[in-house]
């Protein structure tokens, strides 16, 4: 684990002053990666079209990314442990600019579905990478702030991606958005190499094996209110179009997920100052929202004011939700947070695939009435598991470490 003396001299100089340039290039990698994942949900017909395939098989290329994304996070965190840092980053966006391209040319249904895999695999790598590079640029009093403005990104993605991908598909082609990304990607490597400080990988006896890590006190704890917190939440945002249809919202399902969308972004500057300082007590407070608006939804989901009010306090739950955990495991994990991250990063893509599927299985068995009982089971036992773990992975009080050196 490295000291403080790896942080660059102008942030270490000045204790209250951020690297904003630098994290908020981490924050554009967050948000091409969501951006990449999620652009195919709004111009499925269109890619359907000009791949010659069904609906349902142009819907496979977001499964295909999420896929690459699990299979390759834990392996290729390991494989790069030693290469230095801004290779590691550059690497992953150039898979961007490589894959996205090959998609936007592509007319040929299995070479983008293999397109779209290595995209996902880019992804899980990034997803990786992103806590620990941005924790390492700051005094461990900021790695909380800093983190959150390196998530920043990913509200953003979640609440534009889609929209912005459909606008896009129809002003100028689906190709053509794909190709759009590709572009930005050009600009952020641009910005990767003229801001973001390097920094060496770990040596081999830095190195902690994936087993270590997994046992180390509190990581599976924190993993576990992972999957407990965002199994519920994307059986909710997988299919908020039914469940919001309830209270005649059909219509208005953009207008919902804006309010979402605004609400997290609000949280990122809410988790950004409580962090350093209110870790265990912003996640337990999330959590206990999280849930009563769960509990309200099973008597008021067809009312449209509780849904609007009860989706802008999900998503102020939610929003904070990356930048509290990653910052749990990797205070929990030490040395091995980077692998911790990469578990994370497992946990949370299984916890998108677990949500599409559950909630696919409440829908169809017993209608959307039936989500807010599944999701107020699931963060209770998320809460149960944050509350117990009160030494190792949600400590009381202010956090106490050092600078993550991965």
């Amino acid at each position: 684990m490295t000291t403080s003396t790896s942080i660059p001299a102008a942030a270490a100089a000045d204790g209250e002053r951020l690297p904003y340039s630098a994290l908020l290039a981490l924050a554009m990698t967050g948000f091409i990666c969501i951006v990449t994942e999620t652009l195919p949900a709004g111009l499925l017909p269109m890619m359907a079209a000009g791949l010659g395939v069904s609906t349902s098989f142009a819907g496979q290329t977001v499964t295909a990314y999420a896929l690459g994304s699990l299979l390759a996070a834990i392996p290729l965190t390991l494989a790069t442990r030693g290469w230095r840092r801004r290779n590691v980053l550059l690497l992953t966006i150039v898979g961007f600019l490589v894959f996205n391209s090959i998609t936007a040319l592509s007319s040929n249904y299995g070479v983008t579905l293999v397109a779209r895999f290595f995209a996902g695999v880019s992804a899980g790598l990034a997803w990786s990478l992103l806590a620990g590079y941005a924790r390492r640029m700051v005094p461990t009093h900021q790695q909380g702030r800093a983190l959150a403005v390196a998530m920043v990104g990913t509200p953003i993605a979640l609440s534009l991606g889609v929209p912005l991908g459909t606008w896009l598909g129809t002003l100028i082609g689906w190709r053509s958005a794909f190709a759009v990304m590709s572009a930005l990607t050009l600009v952020l490597i641009a910005w990767v190499v003229a801001k973001v400080p390097d920094y060496p990988g770990q040596t081999g006896q830095e190195r902690l094996p994936l087993r270590r890590v997994f046992t180390t006190p509190g990581v599976r704890p924190v993993l576990g209110v992972v999957i407990a917190w965002m199994l519920a939440h994307n059986i909710l945002y997988t299919y908020v179009a039914p469940f919001v249809a309830q209270a005649g919202l059909e219509a208005r399902v953009d207008v919902v997920l804006l309010i979402f969308g605004l609400a997290a972004l609000v949280a990122i500057g809410i988790a950004g100052r409580l962090v350093d300082h209110h870790l265990r007590a912003t996640v337990l407070a999330s959590l206990a929202i999280f849930a009563a608006v769960s509990l309200l939804f099973v008597w008021l989901a067809r009312v449209p004011a509780a849904i609007y009010v009860g989706v802008a306090l999900w998503g102020l739950t939610f929003g904070g939700a990356a930048t509290l955990l990653q910052t749990a495991l990797a205070d929990t994990a030490g040395d091995g947070a980077d692998v911790a991250l990469s578990m994370n990063v497992v946990a949370w893509n299984g916890a998108i695939a677990g949500g599409g599927l559950l909630g696919g299985v409440l829908l169809e068995t017993w209608g959307a009435s039936s989500f807010p009982p599944a999701l107020v089971v699931l963060l209770v036992v998320g809460f149960g598991i944050a509350a117990a773990a009160r030494t190792h992975g949600f400590r009381a009080g202010a956090r106490h470490g050092h600078v993550v050196g991965h």
